[in-house]
């Protein structure tokens, strides 16, 4: 690839039938998103989870889409070859006239696409923001925004009723226009079959290695929040410890 090559929505999509899998990254801020850029990222999510690892929420539903737009423009800013993903945060597309306005203010801070939670019941949405001529991932299995109601994170997928109706949203959200699909939580084996029946590909998280990408929180993968790590995600490096001890050391010359 050249190293000019702007990532679009439509280079995302098409990358099942290249077989070619996605590696998504999120990222909150400007030396973040350059840092992923430049290690070939083709795919940065902006992504609510900012909630908990940089705003220090119990969880997503707090975020507002004030933050939202705050966070985007910074990654913005990086210019990035990567495809720049923004999550619409919650409740800020309970109708499509809702969808079509919020997704417009983090298109104009410089997201190129958005991502929403839900499948059959979010149709409507995702078919009005592409009316507007903006991209949209979609989101099923275990959704953040519906964790209270959901009572935690859970694998989805177990049984055949919950099985038959994450297919079904599927397939809605990919005939309804999305480029892309997360699958979060999924159970694996449904995942595989999910990612078989689709031609978008799916970015699994928790979902087991037979997804068409994975896609992982920036801090749990270099190990930069160290007081929780979902089970399935795998730190590369100890970033939290090499910033204590840096920070140590400073107090220690300072006192000295």
């Amino acid at each position: 690839m050249e190293s000019n090559f702007k990532i679009t929505p439509e280079w995302i999509s098409a990358a099942t039938a290249r077989g070619q899998k996605i590696a998504a990254l999120t990222a909150y801020d400007y030396p973040t998103a350059r840092l992923l850029d430049e290690a070939g990222v083709p795919l940065i999510l902006v992504g609510d989870s900012l909630g908990m690892v940089v705003l220090g929420y119990p969880d997503t539903t707090q975020v507002t889409l004030a933050e939202m737009r705050h966070h985007v423009a910074a990654v913005a800013r990086a210019k990035t070859r990567a495809l720049v993903v923004a999550d619409l945060s919650y409740h800020t597309y309970d109708t499509p006239q809702a969808a079509v306005g919020n997704a417009r203010i983090l298109v104009e801070a410089g997201a190129e696409a958005v991502k929403l939670e839900g499948g059959v019941e979010v149709v409507p949405e995702i078919s009005a923001l592409r009316e507007a001529g903006i991209a949209v991932m979609g989101h099923i299995g275990m959704l953040p925004q519906h964790v209270k109601e959901e009572g935690g994170y859970k694998i989805k997928g177990r049984s055949e009723a919950e099985k038959q109706r994450l297919l079904a949203d599927a397939v809605a959200v990919e005939e309804a226009g999305a480029f892309a699909l997360v699958m979060e939580l999924i159970e694996p084996e449904l995942a595989r079959e999910i990612t078989a029946r689709l031609t978008i590909p799916t970015i699994g998280i928790g979902s087991g290695k037979n997804c068409g990408g994975q896609i992982l929180v920036i801090h749990d993968l270099v190990g930069a929040f160290p007081w929780f790590r979902p089970k399935f995600a795998v730190a590369k490096a100890d970033i939290a410890s090499a910033i204590r001890g840096a920070a140590e050391a400073f107090v220690r010359e300072v006192g000295a």
